[in-house]
């Protein structure tokens, strides 16, 4: 059993999917981050950095904080999600990295400044627009040469997709990077990633475009 410390937001909802899509069973707990919940003792007990999410796994013992070190734990554990062949399980990491290292902060900021702040920092406003934008194309233009992010469904589309689903607070119209859209819509229709888009709990239908 895998207890698992999360709450709605684009991280959490990466090891929520991936734990439906592995089928490994599990308990969620919310962590409210808007009552400042990732603050209390027992949860900096399992994620120092205050963030969400984190694991507890009882078969191993292990925690662990950070959602891409989460997803390629799950990954070995289960030998699900993580291509076989070096080559192609080293281009899966790759993407991680790049959602990790860049889209989900990028547009992270996106979402501070464009959709929660609007004219209060225009350069800001304008900086990390610019950016999303920048990385919906690079993004785009991968999917325009492969079904799914690394080739075959894997943790890197799980990681990714989260923050995609948030394309409204980004200002982002989809139909400006049809290979996102195709892909966008084929991952929001498998049914474990709409159990785990409701994780810890209810959160209305997932946005399509």
């Amino acid at each position: 059993m895998i207890d698992l410390y999360t709450w709605t937001t684009p991280n959490g909802r990466k090891v929520s999917i991936m734990l439906e899509e592995c089928g490994l069973p599990y308990t969620a707990y919310a962590i409210d981050i808007r009552n400042n919940e990732q603050f209390q003792p027992h949860f900096l007990k399992v994620s120092p950095n205050n963030k969400i999410p984190a694991i507890v796994d009882s078969d191993t013992g292990m925690s662990l904080m950070e959602s891409g070190a989460i997803l390629m734990y799950l990954a070995r554990k289960t030998g699900m999600l993580m291509p076989r062949d070096e080559a192609a399980r080293w281009r899966a990491v790759e993407w991680v990295m790049w959602q990790m290292g860049g889209f989900g902060p990028m547009l992270g900021q996106a979402h501070h400044f464009v959709h929660f702040n609007p004219g209060k920092a225009p350069y800001a406003e304008e900086r990390f627009a610019t950016e999303t934008q920048r990385l919906y194309k690079v993004l785009d233009n991968q999917l325009a040469q492969h079904e799914y992010v690394a080739g075959e469904y894997s943790l890197a589309d799980i990681a990714i997709w989260p923050w995609a689903s948030r394309f409204q607070w980004q200002n982002i119209d989809l139909n400006a990077y049809p290979h996102v859209m195709r892909w966008y819509k084929s991952v929001a229709a498998r049914p474990a990633v709409q159990r785990g888009y409701q994780v810890p709990m209810d959160a209305g239908e997932i946005p399509m475009p």
